[in-house]
């Protein structure tokens, strides 16, 4: 789908998190199928530090020569907040939207000291539209937390069900529901505010306002 407001087709820049995403991982999936997904190699997947990986997404969402749609898993939701912090309202002159995938609980107690250097979670509202996915069996984060950092960025939250992590270990492959999730922000049709399935543990697929 092609951006009308400036006549090109948007770029999808994933952001994974600890560890990087690896083989059976739905962002790797997207990556191969998709000509639009290109992964931003944040370094240091192994020990992040917020500072780099901030900047990684500034430089590759500053050298992308179309609209940005930012993709991102776990700790990446958390850099990619963190970024939009930085880079203030000017964020939304190049990025139309993101799709954050199971942020972890980073201001729990006992965190991972690998994640700690993230907290406290960013709570501003993000200036490009977002939508949130969480798992309501996620090991790193309840559902109502999940529902609480998509309120603080003003995202539209999605309760996709028993997934876990939402990561390789889900089973999720190619992961089409997120995908048509993405089209959703490409073509910028994201629903307006906060959005909460009405049924406890309801699945993309049992919500019509889904449907693409």
């Amino acid at each position: 789908m092609v951006d009308q407001e400036c006549g090109r087709s948007p770029i999808c820049l994933t952001v994974p998190g600890l560890g990087c995403s690896g083989l059976g991982h739905w962002q790797t999936i997207w990556e191969a199928e998709r000509d639009d997904c290109r992964r931003i190699d944040l370094g240091c997947w192994d020990a992040p530090l917020r500072s780099a990986w901030v900047s990684r997404i500034e430089q590759a969402v500053t050298a992308a020569r179309a609209p940005v749609v930012l993709v991102a898993h776990s700790l990446g939701c958390h850099a990619v907040a963190w970024w939009a912090r930085w880079a203030g309202e000017d964020a939304s002159d190049v990025v139309r939207g993101a799709l954050l995938v199971a942020p972890p609980d980073i201001d729990r107690p006992g965190i991972d000291r690998r994640l700690a250097g993230f907290a406290p979670a960013p709570s501003a509202p993000l200036p490009f539209p977002s939508i949130l996915v969480a798992s309501s069996n996620d090991p790193y984060a309840t559902i109502e937390r999940s529902a609480g950092m998509a309120a603080g960025w003003r995202s539209s939250f999605v309760d996709a069900g028993k997934l876990g992590h939402i990561n390789a270990n889900s089973g999720l492959g190619a992961w089409r529901e997120g995908q048509a999730l993405l089209a959703r922000l490409i073509g910028s049709t994201v629903i307006e505010g906060p959005w909460r399935s009405p049924v406890a543990g309801a699945t993309l697929a049992d919500h019509g306002a889904l449907q693409v």
